[in-house]
């Protein structure tokens, strides 16, 4: 399947399955309740989203002054930016994916995967997703001198 395919059906089905959840647990704890877990949740994802970034953005500056590349930290944000909106999207489906986001151990985890299988690659004006061809690649400058 292609990746719009694949995201039309996320489109799809995501919004079908968590109205049915909410419905659901609405139907076993009751409406108020339910409404509550969902503006909690969307108030958990924000206090989440500025803690967890302003700690990944410290460890950027960190690294950058030691003169290393922060590679983990420039993945993790856009992790972390992914999880606090998924937090703030009502539903039960999208929290759960949210805090997976947002939890440090688990977007590690994330962050190595995407870094260790090539899914995200440097390059000239940002980052430009590649999938991973198992060649050999030198980046570099040169110039022809006489």
């Amino acid at each position: 399947m292609k990746i719009f395919q694949i995201l039309f059906l996320l489109v799809l089905v995501v919004p079908f399955a968590e109205i049915y959840l909410l419905l659901l647990v609405g139907s076993v704890i009751g409406a108020f309740l339910t409404i509550f877990l969902v503006v909690f949740t969307a108030a958990l994802g924000a206090w989440l989203l500025r803690q967890q970034g302003f700690t990944t953005f410290r460890r950027f500056q960190e690294n950058m002054a030691l003169g290393q590349i922060p590679a983990y930290e420039m993945i993790e944000g856009p992790i972390i930016l992914l999880g606090g909106l998924l937090l703030l999207t009502p539903g039960f489906i999208t929290d759960i994916l949210g805090l997976a986001c947002l939890i440090p151990p688990l977007r590690k985890k994330i962050a190595q995967y995407v870094i260790e299988n090539h899914l995200v690659q440097a390059a000239a004006g940002g980052f430009s997703q590649t999938k991973a061809t198992g060649k050999n690649v030198l980046e570099g400058e040169f110039r022809k001198e006489d």
